[in-house]
């Protein structure tokens, strides 16, 4: 598995991850099939990576679902096909003052990641599903 330091709700972060083959024509890189994300700048006391399923994700979601940008006043725009995908964590960290429900990677992720996942099935939503015990 690769690991990876970023967003990306999806979110993913918000600072998601999600790609499907139609929202991904003429884009080479899909990215890794499995990613570790962690936060590299508001590190929590007792960190814990979150295990993400992306190539699964690509499967049922198109990019826009997770996957959006900002304009030059910070205001969120939405995805656009083939845009650079950005670390989540570059604007949703606590110093860039953002609301506090998704003001760390973290919090978006959780916002955004639980989110779908209870409208999904709330059993989606135990943190084991995205944060497994390490054996």
């Amino acid at each position: 598995m690769k690991t990876i330091t970023l967003c990306t709700i999806a979110v993913v972060l918000s600072a998601g991850l999600c790609f499907t083959a139609s929202g991904f024509a003429g884009v080479a890189d899909k990215g890794p099939d499995t990613m570790t994300l962690a936060t590299t700048i508001d590190k929590a006391k007792k960190p814990k990576p979150a295990v993400f399923p992306h190539a699964k994700h690509q499967e049922e979601l198109t990019c826009g679902t997770c996957h959006h940008s900002k304009d030059a006043d910070g205001n969120k725009i939405d995805y656009v096909d083939g845009q650079k995908i950005e670390k989540c964590e570059l604007c949703h960290n606590k110093a860039a003052g953002m609301p506090k429900k998704i003001n760390s990677f973290k919090n978006a992720a959780h916002v955004k990641c639980k989110g779908c996942h209870k409208s999904k099935d709330k059993k989606l939503a135990k943190c084991s599903v995205c944060h497994p015990k390490k054996k």
